[in-house]
């Protein structure tokens, strides 16, 4: 009878201790069954982001957007046509909270290569906020945008 009782506890504790491991971690497959996905539109403005009248702003096509992690480049993207770039990331290999406290994203390309009225040096660099979840059957992905670009006459 007290080896039926121990078994009971013990059962009883790991069902317990299961859901409470998986909450924390956002699930034991949470990694393997997920992605980091920044995604954002670039326009072409002095700052990158878009004008005071929305529907007048141009967007920055062909444009290297970079993810840069301590100084080191870890991604890169090109905007389409519509300026929309997506980098999308292992989340075994970045954690979330190093990408908003310590990445950036860096955009090289010269404005003056979508409006020759805009500087010729420097670039737009912005911080990345998360926005939430998103999923999609097993695959949980966790969507982060660029907090605001602005311009930096030191990017080179």
């Amino acid at each position: 009878m007290a080896l039926k009782s121990l078994l009971l506890f013990t059962l009883l504790i790991a069902g317990i201790a299961v859901p409470l491991a998986e909450a924390q971690l956002g699930g034991i497959l949470g990694p393997l069954l997920g992605l980091l996905r920044i995604q954002g539109i670039l326009y072409c403005t002095p700052n990158g982001n878009i004008g005071v009248n929305a529907t007048a702003t141009p967007v920055f096509p062909n444009a290297l957007v970079q993810l840069q992690c301590g100084g080191n480049v870890v991604s890169t993207a090109t905007t389409n046509g519509s300026g929309l770039f997506s980098i999308l990331l292992d989340p075994v290999n970045f954690l979330l909270s190093t990408l908003v406290s310590g990445c950036k994203l860096v955009v090289n390309t010269p404005l003056a290569s979508c409006n020759a009225s805009l500087p010729s040096v420097g670039g737009l660099v912005s911080n990345v906020q998360f926005i939430g979840n998103t999923v999609t059957g097993l695959l949980n992905v966790g969507n982060l945008i660029p907090s605001g670009f602005q311009f930096n006459a030191n990017v080179n």
